[in-house]
């Protein structure tokens, strides 16, 4: 089981491979602050199980299920069932980079559509405010333009990330039919108009002290 001290050593180790703190947030299943957090202390050799002051947030580590194939599909396929229902016209499943991805590939076999990846702003974020970055889908993959689509991503911790992905594909023609990820940590049933399913809801009980 990892404790804080892990996290901070993860994001050390994440850091000087050169990724962003976006991108830390996004490996480590955290929010952009824990993220700014966890690189901040970085360079210190912490020895309680939970430094005092940080944010409060939910580590998810499904490591587990993503280094195994088999797992990985039957995640997936459970994913899928939450999505089966929700319209018949749907032909397109965005998967949310990175670790949105792989499940949406198997979604997207399962309920037998294309499938589409977008990178979210916050892979470029340092610090500051994002609203001069941009969200980019890959040309690697199928178009969005006037089609009905499933979103896909592992997490939800805020729901920015999910909110910019729905307005995107709004933005490039395309219609979001509903969302589904593996954990949910705010408890989220809709964005936007848009349904949200989880496999799992993480949701914090009692203050913050």
């Amino acid at each position: 089981m990892k404790n804080v001290d892990d996290l901070i050593e993860s994001a050390r180790e994440l850091s000087e491979r050169g990724f962003s703190k976006g991108e830390i947030s996004d490996e480590l299943n955290v929010s952009r602050e824990t993220a700014s957090w966890l690189v901040e202390r970085s360079g210190a050799t912490p020895t309680s199980p939970e430094p005092a002051g940080g944010p409060h947030d939910i580590h998810v580590d499904w490591n587990a299920l993503g280094r195994d194939s088999a797992r990985l599909a039957y995640t997936g396929m459970a994913m899928a069932d939450l999505l089966s229902k929700q319209g018949e016209a749907v032909d397109l499943t965005v998967g949310v980079e990175k670790a949105g991805t792989p499940l949406a590939t198997v979604v997207a076999r399962e309920l037998d559509t294309d499938i589409a990846t977008y990178a979210p702003r916050k892979h470029q974020w340092e610090s500051g405010d994002m609203a001069d970055l941009e969200g980019t889908f890959s040309q690697n993959f199928a178009d969005i333009r006037n089609r009905e689509c499933y979103v896909v991503d592992d997490t939800i911790t805020s729901g920015t990330t999910m909110t910019e992905t729905i307005e995107s594909i709004r933005e490039r023609g395309g219609d979001p039919v509903a969302c589904v990820v593996l954990v949910d940590k705010q408890g989220i049933d809709d964005i936007d108009g848009v349904p949200v399913y989880s496999l799992i809801q993480a949701i914090r009980v009692g203050g913050s002290d």
